[in-house]
C-alpha cells in the first residue's frame, strides 16, 4: 500500500474549483479520464455514503463504496472506502475489496493568490500505483480546464 500525492495550481477561486470537482455534471467530465461513464451517487456531506460507479464490460455497474469522514467546505474532503460494487452486489469481503477497505482519498483546496492549490492524497494498493500515477495527472489537467473555463 502506498499513499500517492498529486498537486496542481488552478487559475480559479477555491469555490469554483470545489464546485467543479464535486458537482455531478463536471465530476462526470473530469472523472471520465479514469473510466468513461464514471459518476457518483450519494453525497459529499460528512457521514454520507458515496458510490463511485462506472459501467463494467457486461453493462452492469461497478465501482467503489465510501463514506465522507470529513467535509470542510471549500477546504478539505476525506473519503474512507468501505467496499466495492460489482453489478448489483456490494462486496466487502473479497480479496479485491479488501485492497481498498479502510483506505482514504483526500482533497485539499487552498487559496494561492487568485488561484487555488489543489492536493489529492490517495491510498493505493501497490498493483494500482502505475494506473493512478498515469491517470490522476490527466484527470487534474481536465479538472483545471473545466474550472478555469467556468
Amino acid at each position: 500500500m502506498q499513499t500517492l500525492h498529486f498537486e496542481t495550481s488552478i487559475d480559479a477561486p477555491v469555490e469554483t474549483v470545489w464546485n467543479t470537482m464535486l458537482d455531478d455534471a463536471t465530476y462526470r467530465d473530469w472523472a471520465g479520464v479514469f473510466h468513461e461513464g464514471s459518476h457518483y451517487t450519494g453525497g459529499w456531506q460528512k457521514g454520507e455514503e458515496i458510490r463511485f460507479l462506472g459501467p463494467n464490460d457486461d453493462g452492469s455497474l461497478g465501482g467503489m463504496i465510501g463514506v465522507i469522514v470529513e467535509n470542510r467546505e471549500h477546504e478539505f474532503v476525506s473519503i474512507k472506502y468501505t467496499g466495492m460494487v460489482d453489478g448489483a452486489v456490494d462486496d466487502t469481503t473479497s480479496d479485491e475489496a479488501r485492497t481498498i477497505i479502510g483506505t482514504h482519498e483526500n482533497y485539499t483546496f487552498a487559496p494561492a493568490g487568485a488561484a487555488t492549490s489543489l492536493t489529492v492524497d490517495i491510498d493505493v494498493d501497490d498493483d494500482w500505483v502505475p494506473m493512478f500515477e498515469e491517470m490522476w495527472p490527466r484527470a487534474l489537467d481536465r479538472l483545471t480546464s473545466l474550472a478555469e473555463a467556468a
